[in-house]
């Protein structure tokens, strides 16, 4: 039996009266989240229980800043409303900075260095996935872990599977850059030929990851080019190693638990839900977004949808299999962040809200399944600042009118016009439920989280 340490049931107790005294502070002042203050006092001091997780689902909004989540909740809920994203019980913060290859530090993370933090412990240099900053060696993932410990694992995106966040789970590159066989320039030393593991999409399959589902078929569609597989393409490995390869709802929904699944729903991204007038020099007139991008093909799943089919798939597995261990599953809204970087304001909303409907997904899931760590939290800070109306910033800017049909105006000011806007290097909210929660609370470091989840999995 595992006994907490002294220390942890200090802090967990403190947590409780602090946790509690704060939502009888918010409740006293009326807070419209959609919970009751006694909702919101028993999930908390549930929270700031240690024990084990059976499963856990980890959120990802890719550039989702406080900017960014605000953005969104002013538009689609109303200033005074809430996200299902500012339901958790709990709230913290972490610093995402990267390092360079001596270690210090690297103020503004790339999606790859970032990812490389929670998903192994270890800080890294930009661009790099799952290997350290100064000698290029792969570090264990805590998909690696919860396989080797005999949990189901999952990755779901709305990026191709082999973009950095869900590559930094199951493969180990030099550079980010290296997702399908034939984008091996910068990663020679990684190469199948040259005695690696291939690339990202290689190694992906090669780790059995029971759901993989997002874009990038594009990657897939090459050729391996050495090794046991060498002539197929990486979609024909995937089914040498029992995948079934699903490419649209229908397809998605007909998948069946007992085999891997590849889902490969677009060439590249995953199309955005969203559309409107991107950000301008001097501004743009006032505008609703399109809520239904016509670019879109209606077969394509949503990112709820994804995460809907993950956690059954997930959960059949481990029911088959009679074994007392859960699942780790990790979902990523990662246009959130493309959107940003082409000053985008509606597609960056409208991936934010899709982000957030499958947040409900998993804290539904979680009141269920109470054993289960939720967590939610972005890679990274991004651009998108709300201005006053009547301000003339720098930049791109452009004028929205809400659902409350009230204008607000939106800035992105950290490249020159016609360039991607930037990532900034500022802490991001992250916020949980369920055991080993309360391991979010204060300024922690983005590595942090990749203890949050060894621990609540007991994973060694």
């Amino acid at each position: 039996m595992h006994i907490p340490s002294r220390r942890h049931l200090t802090i967990a107790g403190a947590v409780v009266a602090a946790t509690t005294a704060a939502v009888a502070v918010a409740s006293a002042a009326g807070a419209s989240s959609g919970a009751g203050a006694s909702d919101t006092t028993a999930q908390a001091e549930h929270a700031v229980k240690g024990g084990k997780a059976k499963n856990v689902i980890l959120l990802i909004g890719d550039g989702m800043g406080d900017s960014e989540i605000t953005l969104a909740r002013d538009y689609t809920v109303g200033a005074n409303g809430r996200l299902n994203m500012d339901k958790f019980p709990l709230t913290g913060t972490y610093t995402t900075y990267s390092v360079r290859a001596d270690g210090s530090p690297d103020y503004v993370t790339d999606s790859a260095a970032s990812a490389t933090g929670w998903a192994t412990g270890t800080k890294t240099v930009n661009g790099r996935l799952s290997k350290t900053p100064g000698t290029d060696k792969a570090v264990p993932t805590i998909l690696e872990l919860a396989q080797k410990n005999g949990y189901a694992t999952g990755s779901v995106t709305t990026a191709e599977v082999t973009d950095a966040t869900p590559a930094a789970l199951a493969s180990h590159v030099s550079d980010r850059s290296c997702q399908g066989p034939a984008d091996m320039a910068k990663c020679p030393s990684d190469a199948v030929a040259a005695g690696g593991p291939g690339s990202i999409a290689e190694q992906s399959v090669d780790h059995k990851v029971d759901v993989l589902l997002g874009g990038g078929k594009q990657r897939f569609d090459q050729k391996v080019t050495n090794g046991t597989y060498k002539g197929l393409t990486v979609t024909e490995q995937a089914r040498k190693l029992g995948y079934q390869v699903v490419t649209d709802r229908a397809s998605l929904k007909a998948a069946k638990a007992g085999k891997p699944v590849l889902g490969l729903f677009a060439p590249g991204n995953v199309p955005v839900e969203w559309t409107g007038k991107a950000a301008a020099v001097g501004g743009t007139d006032p505008q609703r977004c399109v809520t239904s991008n016509p670019e879109r093909p209606r077969t394509t799943p949503s990112l709820a949808d994804s995460a809907t089919k993950a956690l059954q798939l997930l959960e059949a597995k481990q029911q088959a299999k009679q074994s007392k261990k859960g699942f780790f599953l990790q979902i990523e809204g990662a246009s959130i962040d493309k959107r940003d970087h082409a000053a985008d304001p509606c597609g960056q909303i409208g991936e934010t809200a899709a982000f957030d409907r499958a947040v409900k997904v998993a804290r539904d899931y979680a009141a269920k399944h109470p054993d289960t760590l939720v967590v939610t939290t972005a890679d990274h800070g991004h651009t998108s600042q709300i201005v006053p109306l009547e301000a003339t910033p720098p930049g791109l800017s452009s004028t929205l009118v809400t659902n409350e049909g009230r204008q607000l105006k939106v800035n992105y000011s950290t490249n020159t016009p016609g360039q991607a806007q930037e990532h900034t290097g500022t802490q991001v909210r992250i916020a949980a439920q369920g055991p080993q929660a309360y391991r979010v609370l204060g300024v922690t470091n983005q590595t942090d989280l990749f203890t949050t989840v060894r621990k609540a999995l007991r994973l060694h």
